[in-house]
């Protein structure tokens, strides 16, 4: 799952040659022996759950929000018999869809090239296609949000979500554009974007890439999905059991980042003198001291992989506990940042 772009890093089909699960090679061998009950919180095509399956795990848990991939997983599914369950559902209440403690859990995030490769999905301007970006194919979609937002709330989304400079620009552009007719396709939203920035220069990614990662997330929550499953995977690790993330841009790894440390008791904020209080007591031990990145091999087999990074965890057998999203450097919108449980706002210019 992945940044959407005309480029995402992200596999097409599970056990073909344009599918190439990201990492998959350093995760095994980090988590191994591979064994016990797994839950692949993020099933998309399928690569992850086949090779854990196949690296020796006992059992197999796979859930998607996304109808679509829980029904493509049918199709190979008959042949893992009953070590394979497929559930439809978010990350975010895996701890609700295993029905046992776990021996190890892997997140690969963002959207799935299956869903960008499909333009009715609406998720990349490769292809003309309706401005959907749903992963559950329900619910608000991005031509409701592009065409009712107000121009602040599109500037923040776009601002915070997707680090997008020109992003007050771009709001009112969009603004201008719907006045004249709705925005309803992939590519309407991507010109007038474009419009609003520089060309690229060779090598660099589309105009729109920043806009359209920043919409996806809003319209599917990604940021609170993403806290809430890290939680939930806290809450059913066996002591020992791990978790693997595999992120694709710098909002959601430094959020998976800061999870790690803060849950084993590494932040810089922290007062080793102090006496160790509850919610310091390690709920992780680091597996990977620091993300690791595609090495020179992989990028050839499969150059989609250059901008993913894994971090994997161990659980420790302290008690699970509550995080606070705000330590973790969750992006925030103004008025989320102003609700009375919420820290101040910092000021940014956009």
């Amino acid at each position: 799952m992945e940044l959407c772009g005309p480029d995402p890093d992200r596999p097409v089909l599970p056990r073909t040659a344009a599918h190439i699960p990201v990492l998959i090679g350093p995760l095994i061998a980090a988590v191994s022996p591979v064994q016990g009950h797994w839950l692949d919180g993020t099933l998309g095509a399928g690569g992850y759950a086949r090779a854990l399956l196949d690296a020796g795990a006992e059992h197999v848990t796979g859930v998607d929000r996304d109808p679509s991939a829980l029904e493509m997983a049918a199709q190979w599914a008959a042949e893992y018999g009953s070590r394979l369950t497929l559930v439809s559902g978010n990350f975010s209440g895996l701890d609700q869809h295993a029905g046992e403690p776990l021996d190890g859990i892997v997140l690969d995030l963002g959207v799935s090239s299956m869903q960008l490769d499909q333009a009715a999905r609406g998720f990349s301007f490769a292809k003309d296609g309706p401005l959907d970006m749903r992963m559950a194919q329900d619910g608000d979609s991005a031509a409701d949000l592009v065409n009712s937002a107000s121009e602040q709330t599109l500037a923040d989304i776009l601002y915070h979500y997707g680090e997008e400079r020109a992003s007050r620009r771009i709001a009112r552009a969009i603004v201008a554009a719907r006045e004249t007719a709705p925005i309803t396709t992939t590519l309407q939203l991507a010109s007038i974007v474009s419009a609003c920035l520089p060309r690229p220069k060779p090598g660099q990614s589309h105009p729109a890439t920043r806009s359209f990662q920043a919409i996806r997330i809003a319209v599917n929550t990604e940021f609170n999905e993403l806290i809430k499953g890290l939680m939930a995977a806290e809450r059913s690790l066996k002591p020992g059991g791990m978790l693997a993330v595999v992120t694709f841009h710098s909002l959601e790894d430094r959020i998976v980042k800061r999870f790690f440390q803060n849950r084993a008791g590494k932040d810089a904020a922290a007062n080793r003198y102090a006496p160790e209080r509850e919610e310091d007591t390690p709920r992780f031990t680091l597996v990977t001291r620091g993300a690791t990145a595609p090495d020179a091999a992989e990028l050839a087999r499969n150059p989609r992989a250059r901008s993913s990074k894994l971090r994997i965890g161990k659980r420790t057998s302290a008690r699970a506990g509550p995080v606070d999203p705000a330590a973790l450097g969750v992006p925030m919108l103004p008025e989320t940042r102003n609700h009375p449980k919420s820290r101040p706002a910092r000021k940014g210019q956009h």
